[in-house]
């Protein structure tokens, strides 16, 4: 389904989002945040945080632990509207994490974010006889 962009907005909330993601990439989340609003909030429902304003979400994002520079593989986007969501493998160089991120845009900035950040899993051996597993 394509996106439409809601009235008072000029650009496709998919857009925003990709622009997003590619800002990301630079690692400059200063940059980063200036594709939020100013009342920007991001929810981590698996630990329970918020964070809210750009300025919070470049410092965490500045201060945060990493081997090496950040990569942002974006491997899926679909988008309803105003809602967006990505699929985006995340790396430092040595750890890799998928990161599940429900946007919604707002007159071409990212007004929420609930991120959910999966991990992996060793699958049950129950399972063997009606499963597939890739690579093996």
């Amino acid at each position: 389904m394509r996106s439409v962009a809601p009235l008072g907005s000029t650009t496709d909330p998919q857009a925003v989002v990709r622009r997003f993601w590619r800002v990301m990439g630079t690692n400059d989340f200063h940059a980063a945040s200036l594709c939020l609003t100013e009342d920007f909030r991001l929810q981590w429902p698996q630990s329970g945080e918020i964070i809210e304003g750009r300025e919070n979400f470049a410092a965490i994002n500045t201060a945060y632990p990493a081997s090496g520079p950040w990569t942002f593989d974006l491997r899926r986007i679909i988008a309803d509207g105003v809602q967006v969501v990505t699929e985006v493998v995340v790396s430092d160089g040595d750890m890799k994490a998928t990161a599940l991120t429900f946007h919604t845009v707002r007159e071409d900035l990212i007004a929420l974010q609930r991120e959910f950040w999966p991990d992996p899993f060793e699958a049950p051996e129950w399972r063997e006889a009606w499963v597939r597993r890739p690579g093996l």
